[in-house]
């Protein structure tokens, strides 16, 4: 399988997920010095102009993170980009990345050959997130060089498909770099990830739950307290099917398990949304493995440690 250079080096084969309003540029320099990919989606920035102070923010501290450490350089950063008709963002914050030449660009709803393009002409790559074969094939045919696969149990806005499935039906085709999401929040699962065909684990939930994450305390405590028994899938949200905490569902009045639908031609990623997600809390279901509230770096190292012991636990009883 075929790994990009700029992603050949991680200290464990790990993509942060972008976290709508949550990640910002402490969290993702957090995560780029410990080794892993980090990444924000351009729309946390607001006003727009504020993503030029962030994208100049990072590539500066890790510019000097770089010269400061040159036996252990940061790893790079991604933004993503919600190419859906409704992020009427969509061309500005594509201008921004390129001044920047951000390395990785992340698109969401709906693939396009012209993003793709503009990505490439600055000498960045895509890797396009998807919830099933056919939505995979339409993005490498559009250009994108890369795949995340969205499996059941994923936080935020997720798919329903088995990864064992997803994976194995994108590798009957595609050779390309492929990152796995879905309840993942251990070293040991990140093995998994790679033992069933993909090269990446996509990591989003367990980082909610660090100090640089912008998260309230209550929503972090709430993904220490909780397990996957208290995850509800929904599209009532946004208008596409996520995964959510149910006490943060109930808490803004509502029964999780009595949701309506909601109607999909209806979905919107401007300031409606924003709000919306403010008190509904996006989740994963892996969070049974997140035990505290800890510095990014600290569980990048205990991801660290677990992948190794279960790569280890491997070759023991192979």
């Amino acid at each position: 399988m075929s790994v990009p250079a700029i992603l050949a080096n991680l200290r464990i084969p790990v993509i942060g997920s972008p976290l709508f309003i949550i990640s910002n540029p402490k969290l993702v320099i957090a995560q780029c010095t410990a080794g892993v990919v980090g990444s924000m989606p351009s729309l946390n920035a607001r006003p727009a102009s504020q993503l030029d102070e962030w994208l100049h923010e990072i590539t500066e501290t890790l510019a000097a993170w770089d010269r400061d450490h040159p036996q252990q350089k940061a790893a790079p950063f991604a933004i993503n980009q919600i190419v859906h008709k409704s992020n009427d963002r969509l061309e500005h914050d594509m201008e921004v990345c390129a001044k920047y030449r951000v390395p990785l660009v992340i698109t969401s709803l709906g693939a396009r050959t012209d993003v793709n393009e503009a990505v490439h002409a600055w000498g960045g790559i895509v890797m396009h997130d998807i919830i099933n074969n056919m939505f995979a094939r339409k993005a490498i045919e559009k250009g994108a060089d890369g795949l995340i696969a969205v499996a059941a149990g994923a936080g935020g806005h997720a798919g329903v498909k088995s990864p064992f499935a997803l994976i194995q039906e994108i590798r009957e085709w595609f050779d390309g770099p492929v990152a796995l999401s879905g309840s993942m929040s251990t070293g040991g699962a990140v093995l998994a990830a790679q033992a069933m065909g993909a090269d990446f684990g996509y990591i989003g939930s367990a980082f909610i739950a660090t100090d640089e994450a912008r998260a309230s305390d209550e929503y972090k405590q709430c993904i220490v307290d909780s397990n996957s028994d208290d995850i509800v899938y929904s599209n009532l949200f946004t208008g596409v099917h996520g995964n959510y905490l149910k006490p943060s569902v109930r808490n803004a009045g509502m029964d999780p398990d009595n949701l309506p639908e909601s109607d999909p031609t209806k979905m919107n990623f401007g300031g409606d949304a924003k709000k919306a997600w403010k008190d509904i809390w996006g989740c994963g279901q892996g969070i049974g493995a997140v035990k505290a509230v800890v510095p990014a770096r600290e569980l990048v190292d205990r991801l660290v440690r677990e992948y190794q012991a279960a790569r280890d636990r491997v070759l023991t009883t192979a």
